[in-house]
């Protein structure tokens, strides 16, 4: 037991309970656990700094540390047990979130050993927040007597862990929250706006039409002035009397109280010109994005769907959400395409045109559009949805068409293979022993799969494989014939050959990327001149505003021979051109240490910068991006943009850079598309200008052009 509490810890212990005494048992803010003993490997072998590796962001703890039994993941175990205390006051209050396993991922009172009082976290199905919430026992009774707190995590599944922090005793009860909070409304305008405070409380919120459940969430409910609104459409229950209802607020708030209607989403003044709001990358208006789903061209449009947060600017309640672009440069964002529903969030996966109407959805010679996605409930399943005008989608009322394989089974990317005429679904399965597979799958009409093969993702200790697969064929450049392609979240690859059972891997553990933002990228169904157009997730963050993360550019994909073997490039796509407003082209010209800028002159919040040269042995070139450096060094064959570095090897000196610069991110791509970087980055708010130094040695014939581009949103 700690015999005082530190200044966070006061802070906390007075917000976690009423006026009166208290003592601290635990702020958990020391480096070891001091006289609690740890058993197992859950908990490490002292309190965590937040976040563990592999896990959510975890919020809500007080100071900078707390019980988190993340470490080694969920299938790790074990308890931590407090040295005995004598209950002296009528309260035990503390912070707790994780997993909601009765008796598996709790907090347990003990009393001679037994358990006269428990708590778990909030969490048994997938879609939670590792959030902790105030939550207290009335131990009056127990005044007087010895007693131990132990936290348990026996739990080997999803959510099996826990998060606890501040463990007080208080002589009053802590404020009672509001629970089953409910506001009855008439939805009289389109829009139900609802009040967000980043890094708030969650709470569960429910839209009721008497006892049926229209929408559901998780949201952080501002009892005051809201950082931001998240809308949601109501218009198909447009002047229908609702309930909103609260599983829990704190005392006294009035977050249902502020929920308000409008005409509009969100006022058009000053949207998609916020000041970290990317303008050559897709984000969405509001909320957060990771997983680009789905991409597709269908009805003349590039179909962007992508894993949606519509109500924070964190990771959850996972939507679809959907913008279409004629070009692939302007989007337009489009309502939500899937929602959550009795099966669960909607997860990962993808989209394709069944031209030739295999599943029977399509009419009248229209062929329709098909989403196959997980339902990440428990368990998690693959179903599908369709639409014949790429606007509105209808769940298919057969689902789910696959059934749980495994705890973890998802992400299905979907193609149709010609030669044996039927539909094709790589799969991620997570099988027993953390071995790490993707599934292929076969279907006649998209609704009944069958198992074909599997393809193994663990190598030499480690996987190379793993969620979020994509498998396709490329034609090799210089008419080599050609080659399949299976790649993961990522962006390792492997190469090989794929006879509509069986893929055959030649060659594995490909890089696909040298960044430090990618994740998770997809590749177009159906494109027309037979491209191959890919899309990543962007993990650029933009700190403060109402949306978070982005997509990579557009990249046009290939194949080229090498002296290694066969390897992916990645090169933006030519429509990007379209965003060009003034050029500056330079060269040849030597530069040296303190020689010339090549560059000089050239000012512009959204440079395109491509260039080549050759380089000296020692040579240090060096690039000013708006205030973030990107340097190459030739001894080293290295390239760091801001403060990520990368291996960059050139090849008999000759250095190529294509460079692009927005708000939150740079996007590097070596000239022959080999090497490609995406680096999260902000440059410097006012900063134009963008120039080229040599640190030493020299870089010989520089060459090239660097464009001014206009922002991508119209």
């Amino acid at each position: 037991m700690k015999q005082r509490m530190t200044w966070i810890a006061c802070g906390m212990a007075t917000a976690l309970c009423a006026q009166g005494g208290e003592t601290v048992l635990a702020d958990f803010e020391g480096e070891t656990y001091g006289a609690w003993t740890a058993e197992g490997t859950a908990f490490g072998a002292g309190p965590a700094k937040g976040t563990l590796p592999g896990q959510m962001q975890v919020s809500g703890f007080a100071g900078k540390r707390l019980v988190n039994s993340f470490n080694g993941g969920d299938r790790a175990t074990g308890t931590l047990t407090s040295p005995p205390f004598t209950v002296e006051r009528k309260f035990i209050t503390f912070l707790v979130g994780g997993g909601g396993w009765k008796g598996k991922t709790c907090l347990n009172l003990l009393v001679d050993g037994k358990a006269v009082r428990t708590a778990a976290g909030p969490n048994v199905v997938p879609g939670g927040s590792e959030e902790l919430g105030p939550e207290s026992w009335d131990v009056s009774d127990l005044i007087g007597q010895e007693a131990r707190i132990q936290i348990v995590d026996s739990e080997k599944g999803g959510w099996g862990h826990i998060n606890v922090d501040q463990i007080v005793l208080c002589d009053a009860a802590p404020p009672a929250p509001q629970k089953n909070a409910t506001r009855e409304v008439t939805a009289d305008k389109r829009w139900l706006l609802l009040p967000v405070k980043n890094g708030g409380q969650k709470c569960k919120v429910e839209v009721r039409e008497g006892k049926d459940v229209l929408r559901f969430f998780d949201i952080e409910l501002a009892d005051g002035e809201p950082d931001w609104w998240a809308p949601l459409d109501l218009a198909a229950w447009q002047d229908k009397r609702l309930t909103l209802w609260a599983d829990k607020l704190p005392a006294g708030s009035k977050g249902l109280e502020n929920v308000k209607f409008a005409d509009e989403a969100i006022p058009k003044e000053g949207l998609y010109r916020e000041a970290l709001r990317p303008q050559l990358h897709f984000s969405p208006a509001r909320g957060w994005n990771n997983d680009p789903n789905g991409l597709v061209f269908f009805h003349g449009e590039y179909h962007l769907f992508f894993q949606h947060n519509p109500y924070g600017t964190g990771w959850g309640n996972m939507h679809w959400g959907h913008a279409v672009s004629s070009n692939l440069v302007n989007w337009t964002e489009l309502d939500e395409a899937l929602y959550p529903d009795a099966l669960g969030p909607m997860f990962s996966g993808s989209a394709v045109v069944d031209h030739a109407n295999t599943s029977g959805f399509g009419k009248d010679g229209r062929p329709p559009l098909v989403l196959i996605y997980t339902a990440a409930g428990n368990p998690a399943t693959q179903c599908i949805a369709t639409s014949l005008d790429g606007r509105s989608f209808t769940k298919y009322g057969g689902n789910p068409v696959v059934k749980n394989i495994t705890g973890g089974n998802r992400d299905p990317k979907v193609f149709w293979h010609a030669p044996t005429k039927r539909w094709v679904m790589a799969l991620y399965v997570g099988r027993p022993g953390k071995q790490h597979t993707i599934q292929l799958m076969a279907s006649p009409n998209l609704r009944e799969w069958t198992e074909l093969s599997a393809v193994p993702g663990d190598k030499d200790g480690g996987h190379y494989l793993y969620e979020c697969p994509d498998l396709f064929e490329l034609p090799v450049a210089g008419g080599q014939g050609s080659c399949w392609v299976l790649s993961a979240a990522d962006g390792q690859y492997a190469l090989g050959t794929f006879d509509g059972t069986n893929f055959k891997p030649e060659v594995e553990r490909l890089r696909g990327h040298s960044g430090n933002a990618y994740y998770a990228a997809q590749s177009f169904s159906d494109l027309p001149e037979g491209r191959r157009v890919l899309i990543g997730w962007l993990q650029a963050p933009s700190p403060g505003m109402p949306f978070n993360q982005g997509m990579t550019l557009p990249q046009d994909l290939g194949l080229v021979a090498t002296p290694e073997g066969i390897r992916l490039t990645h090169a933006p796509v030519k429509e990007l051109a379209a965003l060009r407003e003034r050029t500056q082209r330079f060269g040849p010209v030597d530069v040296t240490a303190g020689g010339t800028d090549p560059l000089a002159g050239f000012e512009s919040e959204l440079p395109e910068l491509r260039l080549s040269c050759e380089v000296s042995p020692d040579a240090v070139v060096r690039l000013d991006l708006r205030g973030v450096a990107l340097r190459f060094d030739a001894a080293k064959q290295e390239l760091t943009i801001g403060k990520h570095t990368a291996a960059w090897p050139v090849r008999d000196g000759k250095l190529g850079l294509t460079v692009y610069v927005d708000r939150t991110c740079v996007e590097v791509f070596s000239a022959d598309g080999l090497l490609y970087a995406p680096v999260a980055a902000l440059p410097q708010a006012e900063a134009r200008k963008v120039s080229l130094t040599v640190e030493k040695g020299v870089a010989r014939g520089v060459t090239g052009e660097v464009h001014a581009l206009r922002s991508s949103w119209k």
